[in-house]
């Protein structure tokens, strides 16, 4: 899943600043090398090798690559229990204490480490004038994209309607606590209210919901309205849920306002570059669908 392909799963940002033209090579990623002890490395690529970042007029498109070297978890305790076999042959105890396997461990995953080949993982990302779409809702991802933006002069913040005009900030709830920046339980209350919508409506065939109520966390599939407008009834609140306008559809993570599984039909295009330009099209159309939603709810929204 990603900007180019497949269904996407999308974090909206909002660029506070940045360079007119930012260089990403000066954060370029470079492999980690046989015998480093570099563990983990990230950096930009182009979208295409060799293809520039900047593809249109107040648009830069680049992807970040993470590299890991971690040995297989299996082999690590397979290797372990050798270890500890050697050490009780050696020593002549009869067990191995806390601190000896703990070293024992960090021993075979040195070991195994330098026969390991990383393991990647590859995100996009798009800076279409001052919104920043990142193909992903890893918070760990997100946090290694926006450092990374961050050391080539681009510094965003958390876009949802009630970033703007500070809302959320008095708003709670007794059944979720928010923890993260620009989140807010003014996205689960909008969920709530879009019961009422006739034009984005809650997937009824095969939906999929998430609340919370007083003792737990549920999750509905299928034919889901009969049960979850009971537990709204019950005061559950709408963590998330699947969307529909019978045209798209998308799942929508209230308190973070991010967007997972939009579904993107597209024309066959010469150019990587014109198949960018219509999704991040359709991409943009969902959010503006969503935000205008929001805002003629939102006055509702914030004194419920």
């Amino acid at each position: 899943m990603g900007l180019l392909s497949g269904s996407a799963s999308i974090s909206r940002f909002k660029v506070v600043s940045r360079p007119p033209e930012p260089d990403f090579e000066t954060a370029r990623f470079t492999e980690i090398q046989p015998g480093s002890e570099v563990r983990e490395r990230s950096g930009f690529v182009p979208m295409e090798p060799e293809a520039a970042y900047q593809v249109g007029h107040e648009r830069f498109a680049f992807r970040v690559r993470q590299d890991q070297l971690k040995p297989d978890p299996t082999a690590v305790r397979e290797r372990v229990k050798d270890l500890i076999r050697i050490e009780l042959d050696t020593s002549g105890a009869s067990s191995v204490g806390p601190k000896k396997r703990k070293m024992l461990r960090e021993l075979a995953e040195e070991e195994l480490i330098v026969r390991s080949s990383p393991r990647s993982k590859i995100v996009e990302g798009t800076i279409d004038g001052e919104t920043l779409y990142i193909a992903s809702t890893a918070k760990n991802f997100l946090g290694t994209v926006l450092l990374l933006l961050r050391q080539v002069g681009v510094v965003v913040e958390p876009f949802a309607p009630w970033t703007a005009d500070g809302s959320a900030e008095e708003i709670e709830s007794e059944l979720i606590e928010i923890r993260e920046p620009g989140h807010s339980v003014l996205g689960c209350r909008f969920l709530k209210a879009l019961l009422e919508d006739r034009e984005l409506l809650m997937e009824p065939v095969t939906g999929s919901v998430r609340l919370q109520t007083r003792e737990a966390k549920v999750s509905l599939t299928g034919a889901v309205l009969t049960e979850l407008f009971r537990y709204v009834e019950q005061d559950a609140e709408i963590l998330s849920a699947k969307l529909t306008t019978g045209e798209i559809t998308f799942r929508l993570d209230g308190p973070s306002f991010r967007i997972t599984g939009l579904s993107i039909e597209t024309a066959r295009h010469d150019h990587w570059t014109e198949l960018l330009d219509e999704r991040i099209e359709k991409i943009s159309a969902a959010y503006e669908l969503l935000d205008g939603k929001y805002a003629s709810l939102a006055e509702q929204l914030v004194k419920s």
